[in-house]
């Protein structure tokens, strides 16, 4: 059993669960949200809409009753689930435990379509026993983890070397029919940082097996302007999407990225999601909270502040996306 270590004021128990959401929900004037959950709200809509599912590494704090829960009551359409060293079901212990993280969600009527992984090379010890698991409980996507270069190495070389493992992946996909997906991720060792790393590596695999989680926060960082290229570049291969903000900040040290809620930033959403919904790509989309919130940005086990204030940020994110997605017909 996954171990979790909680402080009080963040244990949020399956009894009082709504009462406090609907108190967080009070505070910033999002009660719908709330009303929803408890099957109030009757509108619905006969149209498609973007699934949107928390990354669940934001709710680490809680088990997986009560981030089931947590998620449903805040609006959500299901989890994208942390299967990863210190994630809610390390790969160790895959085979008991994420059909436990899987029930708990179904009994909230959450989705079950969505994981983020370490999976790098097929030949990892635990790569089969992941894919295996997640494919048998429902599971269709899945984030790769992270890809470094060596900097006394080229570049082409390095990427040449990666080709074989990413074929290898794509073949393992179509067995347990799952899509793997590698995400931009901006940073000066990162592989993809630069979209047209993910572009050759990907460019001759079916894009129904092997693809890329577009992260647009971190094309921002990187592109600048450009980003509507990069995405353009790797639209057949997307499948999967994140959102998240930041700002440049001018520090002592230089310039600095500053991880920020939704809107407050310099994404450009509303004109990143027009090319979403151009594009015919629908999703599912990883909501993250990556700014400064107690812990939880990070995937702690407990809290340091307040749980409510938490899930008052959340709701607050969660409420700017639905407009935007809204706005663009997503």
């Amino acid at each position: 059993m996954l171990e979790q270590q909680r402080t009080k004021e963040c244990f949020i128990s399956r009894r009082n669960f709504l009462s406090s959401l609907a108190g967080a929900s009070a505070a910033v004037g999002l009660g719908p949200l709330v009303d929803q959950a408890r099957g109030e709200d009757k509108s619905s809509s006969n149209n498609p809409k973007m699934k949107i599912f928390l990354f669940s590494k934001h709710l680490q704090w809680l088990e997986y009753p009560e981030m089931a829960q947590t998620a449903k009551g805040l609006g959500l359409d299901g989890l994208d689930l942390t299967v990863r060293p210190g994630g809610h079901v390390v790969p160790e212990r895959v085979k008991d435990d994420l059909p436990r993280a899987v029930e708990a969600m179904k009994k909230a009527d959450l989705e079950i379509s969505m994981m983020t992984t370490d999976i790098r090379d097929p030949s990892d010890k635990y790569t089969r026993d992941i894919l295996e698991t997640a494919s048998k409980l429902g599971f269709r996507y899945y984030r790769m983890g992270p890809l470094y270069y060596d900097r006394n190495n080229s570049i082409p070389e390095q990427l040449n070397e990666l080709k074989p493992k990413f074929r290898e992946l794509a073949a393992m996909n179509k067995q347990y029919n799952i899509q793997g997906a590698y995400q931009n991720h901006a940073g000066s060792r990162n592989v993809g940082a630069a979209v047209w790393d993910i572009w050759e590596l990907v460019k001759e695999l079916d894009p129904r097996w092997m693809g890329c989680q577009f992260d647009i926060r971190h094309a921002t960082v990187e592109g600048g302007t450009a980003w509507p290229i990069h995405f353009r570049l790797l639209t057949p291969y997307i499948t999967t999407i994140i959102a998240k903000d930041f700002l440049w900040l001018k520090t002592e040290k230089g310039w600095k990225c500053q991880n920020c809620p939704l809107g407050v930033g310099m994404v450009d959403f509303p004109a990143y999601f027009k090319l979403v919904k151009q594009a015919g790509v629908t999703g599912p989309l990883s909501l993250h909270f990556e700014y400064e919130l107690g812990g939880a940005n990070k995937g702690a086990r407990s809290l340091s502040i307040p749980a409510e204030k938490v899930l008052k940020a959340m709701q607050r994110d969660l409420s700017v996306l639905k407009n935007w997605l809204a706005a663009a017909g997503l």
